[in-house]
């Protein structure tokens, strides 16, 4: 009876919609002629299984559907090579430290004690690049006597005495203290470095050469002993039972996901969180040979124990890279970004070491990696000749013997990896077309006469916006320059490479015209490019 009365109901209401064609019920179909269709059960199926549509009515969004999964799909690929680009050039810096510094320092120990025989042909006792290789060597030789003054051992058991949940907060402070000694810390050698180096010719405002050496001691020493607490938690994590400290310890490397995808992303924030994770990655794996260094000196080094040790360091390497693969695929899905994006944070990083190489260059390779990716080699450097010195004893002629064998494959490796590098930098260089802007010396005026104003009416050419970056080789200046483009530090720092707004001024029009590649080499790893620094 129900059904009975349902079907009465439809028939009236089909009668009231024919007779008013200006109102339909949603429920009925109308013929090309307007004529209403009567409505059954069997019709409605019919039509839900015979309906059809065209995808390309809207092509365009499906077009763009399937270039972002391709994009996904091409993230690992790019993101790796950059990853591995980026960690050779780590090692470069860090085997620079063990290589090529000591004779370095050498040779200009050797020029300052032999300069009287020669006579004092140059102003200068040393040139600054001999001066800053000194003061580099004298540092890491004195916070290397400091550290015999802490004992891993007993903060080992100190810290193995913590519980779980305690040792992972411990974690992460410690990797949050590790930037802001990362960041200051770069800071603090570079004003000793100029303070060392700045000519006498011009009016001293700083407070000493000394000063400033005893706060990179301090800064160095401090660094190392964080370093040393990150290892020895690590270290327990190793070798605690039932490994779950070392569980959580990974699983916050997936907690980065959550900070890090949904958050509004420029290509300058992704060069930074990109910088950031080469040398998070390089860091982990010094840290992972430390402990099992460690560990093997406790098992009198027996290679059975090393593949006790081989799976725990194997699931650390996969979780860092799973979690940096998932969360550039993301990031790049979300902010509409190419994954041609890392081919230019390559040719950038690449750029720097070429750059480094010229003879009117500013500053040191390992220095300028220390910039853009906020690694510092000499905190972990002394760390590392602590705990091999502590590890591994040499006595008798013939372990001193492999001890320079094992310098001189060192340095061989040093030679080797900076050759390589510096072959694929060029190349990666010149596929980029940045080559100009390693030949062609900044615009300058007279002194103290400002530009001219029809020179900064007319449009800016190519050799101009190539020298208007900061990391373009000055030459050595003897008198005031006035760069042509006039622009400030926050127009430099907070220009993105995707603005499409048109601008009034003449000063926003040159700022428009210049490109992401040009951007990106402004930006080191504690530049604020927007509203975040990862």
């Amino acid at each position: 009876m129900a059904l009975f009365r349902y079907f009465c109901r439809i028939s009236e209401a089909k009668e009231r919609s024919c007779t008013d064609t200006n109102v339909v019920h949603p429920g009925w179909f109308l013929d090309p002629n307007n004529a209403c269709l009567e409505l059954s059960l069997l019709r409605f199926l019919s039509a839900e299984l015979t309906r059809g549509y065209f995808l390309e009515h809207n092509e365009a969004k499906y077009t763009e559907r399937r270039e972002r999964v391709y994009t996904c799909m091409r993230i690992p690929r790019e993101l790796e090579k950059l990853m591995v680009f980026g960690i050779f050039l780590c090692l470069d810096a860090f085997l620079y430290v063990f290589t090529l510094l000591p004779l370095r320092v050498f040779l200009a120990l050797f020029r300052l004690f032999t300069l009287p025989c020669y006579g004092l042909r140059d102003r200068r006792l040393l040139q600054p690049a001999q001066v800053c290789d000194i003061l580099k060597g004298v540092i890491l030789v004195i916070c290397y006597f400091m550290m015999h003054y802490v004992d891993y051992s007993m903060m080992y058991h100190l810290i193995r005495g913590q519980s779980v949940i305690k040792l992972y907060i411990i974690y992460n402070m410690l990797e949050v203290a590790d930037r802001l000694f990362s960041s200051f810390g770069q800071d603090i050698l570079d004003a000793l470095y100029w303070t060392a180096t700045e000519p006498k010719e011009r009016k001293r405002a700083h407070i000493g050469v000394i000063p400033h050496f005893f706060m990179a001691v301090l800064y160095v020493f401090l660094h190392a002993i964080l370093i040393m607490v990150q290892a020895t938690t690590l270290n327990v994590a190793f070798n605690s039972h039932n490994k779950s400290l070392l569980t959580i310890m990974m699983s916050n490397n997936f907690v980065e996901i959550k900070g890090s995808v949904f958050k509004k992303f420029e290509k300058n924030n992704l060069f930074q969180m990109s910088n950031s994770d080469i040398k998070e990655r390089f860091t982990n794996y010094v840290l992972l040979l430390i402990v099992c260094l460690r560990n093997m000196e406790q098992f009198s080094w027996n290679p059975d124990h090393l593949w006790v040790l081989f799976p725990d360091v194997c699931m650390v390497i996969a979780s860092e890279t799973a979690v940096d693969i998932v969360k550039h695929a993301f990031i790049t899905k979300f902010n509409d970004i190419t994954a041609d994006v890392y081919s230019e944070y390559r040719a950038s990083l690449a750029f720097d070491l070429v750059s480094s190489r010229q003879k009117n260059a500013y500053t040191d390779y390992s220095d300028s990696v220390a910039r853009r990716m906020g690694f510092i080699p000499l905190p972990l450097a002394v760390l590392l000749i602590r705990v091999v010195t502590s590890s591994i004893k040499v006595q008798g002629i013939l372990s001193y013997a492999c001890v320079i064998l094992f310098y001189f494959g060192l340095i061989s490796l040093k030679v080797l990896n900076s050759i390589v590098l510096l072959g694929k930098s060029c190349q990666y260089v010149k596929e980029a077309k940045m080559e100009e802007k390693l030949f062609n010396p900044p615009p300058a005026s007279a002194p103290g006469k400002p530009p001219n104003k029809s020179q900064s009416k007319c449009k800016p050419s190519q050799e101009e916006n190539l020298s208007a970056s900061v990391t373009s080789q000055p030459v050595h200046p003897k008198e005031n320059v006035i760069p042509l483009l006039v622009a400030s530090s926050s127009d430099q720092f907070l220009t993105t490479p995707d603005g499409d707004e048109k601008d009034i001024t003449q000063e926003s029009s040159e700022l428009k015209h210049r490109s992401s590649k040009k951007d990106l080499l402004e930006v080191d790893r504690f530049t604020i490019c927007g509203n975040r620094i990862d």
